[in-house]
C-alpha cells in the first residue's frame, strides 16, 4: 500500500496511508503553508527528542486529535503530565502497533530532557517502511538497521552544525542501503544552510540510493 509523505518544514513531516496519519517531530514555526497545530490531523505523533525544534507542537497536536505520542520513556512521561496519550519505548525496543512495527533506533545527539536519550525510528506504516534518523551524528551501527528491519526510505538530516552534514549523510546512505533517501533538517537557519541538490548528486554517484528532494510544503508518494 502506498503512502503520502508531506514535508512541513525543518524535520517535521507526515506520512498518510490507509486513512491514518502520523506526524514526526512537530515543529511548525516558519512553515510555508502557515500551518498551526489546530490545522494538523494526526493519529500518531513521533517525537525523537525534546529539543524545541522537534517537540514544540507535539502536545498541542496530540491533545487536539486524541493522538498517541510514540517516543522514549522520559518524553512519554512528560507527555502524560501534559494530558496526552503516550506509548513509551526506548532504544532497541520494538512494538507492534495497529499500523505496523516500530523500532526505536539509536541517535547520537542531545536528548533535551533529563535522563533521556535521543532516538530515531524504523517504522512500518501500513507496509511503507521508513527509517527516520532524527537528529544524529554519523555512527557505524547504522549498517545494522537493514538487517534488523528492512526499509525502503531513509529520512536523514543533512544540515551540519547540530547533525550530520551532507558528506557524513552520504556515508550514512552507504551504510543504510535504502532505495530512497529524503534529506531534512537543513536551510531552516543560516548555520544549517546546505545544497540538497548537491547532496542528491553525491549520493547518487556514490551509492545505489536515489534521493528525493522534497521542498517544504510539497507532497510525494511513497510506494
Amino acid at each position: 500500500m502506498s503512502a503520502k509523505f508531506h514535508f512541513i518544514n525543518h524535520a517535521c513531516f507526515t506520512i498518510e496511508s490507509n486513512g491514518k496519519t502520523a506526524i514526526f517531530d512537530p515543529f511548525l514555526e516558519g512553515n510555508p503553508e502557515g500551518l498551526k497545530a489546530n490545522d494538523i490531523k494526526a493519529d500518531y505523533v513521533f517525537v525523537s527528542h525534546a529539543h524545541f525544534d522537534h517537540i514544540a507542537d507535539a502536545f498541542a497536536i496530540a491533545k487536539k486529535n486524541n493522538a498517541t505520542i510514540i517516543t522514549t520513556a522520559e518524553i512519554a512521561n512528560l507527555a502524560g503530565e501534559n494530558g496526552c496519550n503516550a506509548h513509551a519505548m526506548h532504544l532497541g525496543g520494538t512494538f507492534q502497533f495497529p499500523f505496523g512495527k516500530v523500532r526505536i533506533a539509536m541517535a547520537f545527539h542531545g536528548s533535551g530532557i533529563a535522563g533521556g536519550h535521543a532516538c530515531g525510528f524504523v517504522v512500518d506504516f501500513y507496509g511503507t517502511k521508513l527509517y527516520y534518523a532524527g537528529d544524529t551524528a554519523l555512527f557505524s551501527d547504522m549498517q545494522l538497521l537493514q538487517r534488523q528491519d528492512a526499509f525502503d526510505y531513509a529520512v536523514l538530516p543533512i544540515g551540519g552544525n547540530f547533525t550530520m552534514d551532507p558528506k557524513d549523510a552520504t556515508i550514512a546512505a552507504e551504510f543504510l542501503q535504502a532505495k530512497y533517501v529524503i534529506p531534512v533538517h537543513y536551510n531552516t537557519w543560516p548555520p544549517i544552510k546546505q545544497d540538497a541538490n548537491a547532496f542528491k548528486q553525491d549520493v547518487e554517484q556514490k551509492t545505489k540510493s536515489k534521493v528525493l528532494v522534497v521542498n517544504p510544503g510539497e507532497t510525494v508518494e511513497l510506494k
